[in-house]
């Protein structure tokens, strides 16, 4: 299960209940974290040895359609991050962002298992179905 961060709660509540608006981000950024971030921002995002973000775009064709009760949604192919050219360390957390870099953070959550990165591993991915979003 994934955490609304604070700047999502926040742009939601102006958009449904006073004048504000929301716009969807025109692309989702997914992160790897080695230490919790929180709703407000923070944890420590993997950074060198070759570590960016992986792109998966707000489509149909790469986010499953809930059910229309469940509040849940899941990621249709890989989320694929480049191969590491160094050390990530122990990867226990993933964020999404609204950037590349920097951004604002939309939703964070636990990996079911952390999963250490090391230099010249296989590029690390979410395979379809394994980057769960629920709203509860």
């Amino acid at each position: 299960m994934a955490a609304m961060s604070d700047f999502l709660e926040n742009e939601l509540i102006k958009h449904i209940f006073r004048t504000g608006s929301f716009t969807k981000p025109a692309a989702l950024h997914v992160a790897l974290f080695t230490a919790a971030p929180s709703d407000a921002g923070g944890g420590t995002e993997v950074s060198g040895g070759s570590y960016a973000r992986a792109q998966r775009d707000p489509l149909d064709a790469n986010w499953a359609a809930t059910s229309g009760t469940d509040g849940h949604t899941e990621n249709v192919a890989d989320i694929v991050f480049p191969a590491p050219t160094a050390n990530w360390g122990t990867i226990t957390h993933f964020g999404i962002f609204d950037a590349a870099t920097a951004g604002n953070l939309l939703f964070h959550g636990a990996l079911t298992a952390p999963k250490t990165v090391n230099n010249l591993d296989p590029a690390p991915k979410f395979a379809a179905g394994e980057l769960d979003i629920t709203l509860a």
